[in-house]
């Protein structure tokens, strides 16, 4: 139950007059409008795109009675935006874009959509305001880490209405230049697989060693979170922090010269790097020609 006592949420000033459209309503809009909505915006500042009938009636029911304008395809609507969010695969990108450019023209565009360049966005739509970001899934729960690049032609203005918007949905970083994005997007765009890759692995260790599935997923999670805290408030670096858990002769020095011997480390190291040329492929598979 809420507090009387409570403080209303307060809408940031980039945030206040702003009409935003969404185009697609899949997770990573959803999470971003969820948020919008609980920091006071009205839902009547928002329109969102959904083609796929059954997403757009569950978007219809999830924010009812809001005034939110839920379209199946992009229109004249669209004119009233001042910030257009695109949240679509990158494989559709470049239909939905080229439809609904005609409405938007005006707009600062947000991409939120992995390997699409800038410059393939510039050219379908027609306009150089674009910031292109690559966030990460815990933006559903408010703990998202976002990276973000904005072309010249992005005044100082449209950089904080674009930060209020991605701030919603947890911290940000701005990148000096674009191509940096592709290793944002391997490192934490895709990291959480990462980190639930290793939570199956200390799952399934704790129960190969006699714990229940349940008792090592809560271990394996507590874990996690506690150690993140941890190296977020500390002003050591993590090899530090790893150093002081690692006493010559011990259980951890034994686990951690284990995953030495067997190359762990640089595997990983690989795998990640193998993520951040996936990423530039697509924008070159899925780009403008």
């Amino acid at each position: 139950m809420t507090s009387l006592n409570a403080p209303s949420p307060v809408l940031p000033d980039p945030l206040q007059q702003a009409h935003l459209a969404f185009i697609g309503g899949g997770n990573m809009a959803s999470a971003i409008v969820g948020g919008l909505l609980r920091q006071g915006m009205s839902g009547r500042q928002i329109t969102v795109v959904e083609p796929y009938a059954p997403q757009r009636e569950k978007l219809a029911s999830q924010w009812a009675d809001t005034g939110m304008q839920l379209l199946e395809a992009p229109g004249p609507a669209l004119g009233a935006a001042g910030l257009v969010v695109w949240a679509v695969k990158p494989q559709t990108f470049r239909d939905a874009a080229l439809a609904a450019a005609p409405h938007a023209a005006g707009a600062l565009h947000l991409s939120v959509a992995a390997g699409i360049t800038s410059q393939s966005m510039a050219g379908w739509l027609g306009t150089q305001r674009i910031v292109r970001t690559m966030p990460n899934t815990p933006a559903l729960v408010g703990l998202g880490m976002t990276g973000m690049f904005a072309r010249d032609s992005v005044s100082e203005a449209d950089r904080a209405l674009a930060e209020a918007v991605v701030a919603t949905t947890g911290a940000s970083v701005w990148l000096p230049q674009e191509a940096d994005l592709d290793a944002v997007t391997a490192l934490s765009g895709s990291g959480p697989a990462y980190v639930f890759y290793f939570l199956e692995a200390m799952r399934d260790a704790g129960v190969s060693m006699g714990l229940s599935a349940e008792t090592a997923t809560r271990l394996a999670i507590g874990t996690f979170v506690g150690a993140s805290h941890l190296a977020q408030d500390a002003i050591d670096p993590p090899e530090v922090l790893r150093e002081r858990v690692t006493s010559k002769g011990g259980t951890t020095y034994a686990a951690l010269t284990a995953l030495q011997a067997d190359g762990v480390r640089d595997s990983f190291m690989q795998a990640i790097r193998a993520a951040q040329a996936r990423a530039t492929q697509m924008g070159a598979e899925f780009g403008a020609s």
